[in-house]
């Protein structure tokens, strides 16, 4: 296999990639007004994408730091709520 023959099959894959990540980010975006699971597609089209460019690896990271954020929230919420039902007061 030639350089050239390398240097062919990495362009086609980054075309591949973004291609397939592009759609899966744009279906993902679509769906924050449709109804659909925006917050799983958008990051599984972001994940995609990853394969291939560094800013989806860093867009990837920060919206992994967001649902870490938001679960955290949620749990305390949680633990709240949990806490004033038992609450005999």
């Amino acid at each position: 296999m030639t350089g050239d023959d390398r240097s062919l099959k990495r362009k086609a894959r980054k075309v591949a990639v973004f291609v397939v990540g592009g759609t899966v980010l744009l279906i993902g975006i679509a769906l924050l007004v449709l109804p659909g699971p925006a917050f799983i597609v958008i990051p599984a089209g972001l994940a995609i994408l990853a394969l291939e460019f560094a800013w989806a690896r860093r867009w990837l990271s920060k919206a992994k730091e967001w649902a870490a954020r938001v679960a955290e929230k949620v749990k305390e919420k949680t633990r709240r709520k949990a806490a004033k039902r038992s609450d005999p007061a």
